[in-house]
């Protein structure tokens, strides 16, 4: 990096696609010799990355527009909440640019317009073959599509992203190869729906090491399971097909876990949602997958106070999350989103309401938790080391997350490297995290 290049902050808010999207437009910024800082009164001006899905979210991302103005006064807004300009040019008419999500060329001729590109040594100014990542070095998002078909009454991503936009199996399998050689040992497969890649392309087939796959869920799966990498599974629908991803986490080809958002129980509310409603067939499901891969982990997440929900809708999403012993859990209430069809329902359920409502799901999750657990405590488990001090240890199972489920906490962990896999005896648990040394 030139001495005289000029110098970007960057703010990234919004979920792990918006942070693959922030990886891509770091990743220009330095191709293009660009200095990316970490304070505002280093940079010559500020890009924010914003989220646009929930009330909550759009202030935080207003916030931090603001707060960048304050701190810099030069700021260029991409990301979902760039799709509404009129909500960021009201509260902040200053920004220099506003763009929409995975416009990465608007955000670069923005930041052209206002700082020039400096000149370059190829020799000195290198970059590792996957790009700039935001994430530790040994785990990465592997974004497979952009937008999402479904039009489920309380979302706005469709308006925000666009429709499903799948990118061909072999442009993914080749970034995966570029963050497995830069020694990432986790990669973490997101969309909005993974479930349904390779719809919109008619499955399109792409040449990776001289073989041929379908742009679909499974031969993507078996293409990655040749990286010797963990391979997690994000945002997948419990449709039929996925029947045949089980036997690859059984094969131990992918990690066994499963993020499946359900969002609710009873049928009644699914209809409202325009979600499938069926949740006796995903109890049917959930038990013959769990036949093939006992250890199969799977996260949800549900909305309860959604408007026209009864204490008898309740109760049914209680007894579903109780039948199905999901592993891990997370429960909203339901909060208004513009321009979402649900606002127009009836029955809105009062705030003090949905929020017992959510105390009482939480409580019997956790001792649905706690009891799932248990049934490691005295095995070996294979975990990655996210953090060290001294002789402690913080990691992770095939069962965790990055970020939103529980970890493995280790001592006697002296000899443990931060990004390594160690094998581990569990001694304890509790509601969440599991306790344990290294064998």
């Amino acid at each position: 990096m030139t001495s005289s290049a000029p110098r970007i902050g960057f703010i990234s808010l919004g979920c792990p696609k918006a942070l693959v999207d922030s990886e891509r437009i770091l990743t220009q910024l330095r191709v293009e010799g660009y200095e990316v800082v970490g304070g505002y009164t280093e940079a010559d001006a500020v890009v924010v990355n914003t989220c646009g899905f929930i009330d909550s979210a759009i202030q935080e991302s207003l916030d931090a527009i603001g707060e960048a103005l304050t701190e810099n006064g030069k700021v260029i807004v991409t990301g979902c909440l760039g799709k509404r300009e009129d909500v960021i040019r009201a509260a902040h008419p200053d920004v220099l640019a506003i763009t929409g999500p995975q416009d990465y060329e608007a955000v670069m001729r923005a930041v052209h317009a206002q700082l020039p590109p400096p000149p370059r040594d190829p020799y000195l100014d290198l970059l590792p073959p996957s790009g700039v990542k935001l994430t530790p070095r040994h785990y990465a998002y592997l974004k497979i599509a952009e937008g999402c078909n479904h039009k489920c009454s309380f979302c706005i991503i469709p308006a925000l992203r666009g429709k499903l936009n799948s990118r061909n199996v072999a442009d993914v399998l080749r970034e995966a190869e570029k963050l497995a050689r830069d020694g990432v040992k986790e990669l973490l497969v997101v969309s909005q729906d993974t479930s349904a890649y390779g719809l919109d392309i008619k499955y399109a087939s792409g040449e990776w090491r001289e073989h041929e796959y379908r742009t679909d869920m499974v031969e993507l799966c078996e293409g990655l399971a040749k990286l010797g990498v963990w391979v997690r599974l994000h945002y997948v629908y419990p449709y039929p097909h996925v029947d045949n991803i089980i036997p690859l986490m059984a094969q131990g080809k992918v990690l066994p876990y499963l993020d499946m958002p359900l969002q609710h129980a009873s049928h009644k509310i699914l209809k409202a949602m325009r979600r499938p409603a069926n949740n006796a067939k995903v109890l049917d499901r959930i038990r013959a997958w769990r036949e093939i891969c006992p250890d199969l982990t799977i996260r949800s997440t549900f909305i309860v106070g959604f408007p026209g929900e009864t204490e008898e809708d309740f109760a049914e999403l209680l007894d579903f999350i109780e039948q199905a012993e999901l592993d891990r859990v997370g429960c909203f209430t339901y909060s208004p989103v513009e321009g979402a069809a649900a606002n127009e329902l009836p029955d809105w359920v009062p705030e003090d309401v949905a929020l017992e409502r959510q105390r009482i799901f939480m409580e019997t999750q956790a001792e649905i938790s706690t009891r799932r657990l248990q049934r490691f405590i005295g095995r070996e488990l294979v975990v990655l080391i996210d953090e060290k001090d001294d002789d402690y240890a913080k990691a992770r199972s095939f069962a965790d997350a990055p970020e939103i489920d529980g970890a493995v906490h280790l001592n006697d962990a002296e000899e443990c490297l931060v990004g390594q896999y160690v094998t581990v005896r569990v001694e304890d648990a509790d509601e969440h995290d599991l306790y344990a040394r290294p064998v």
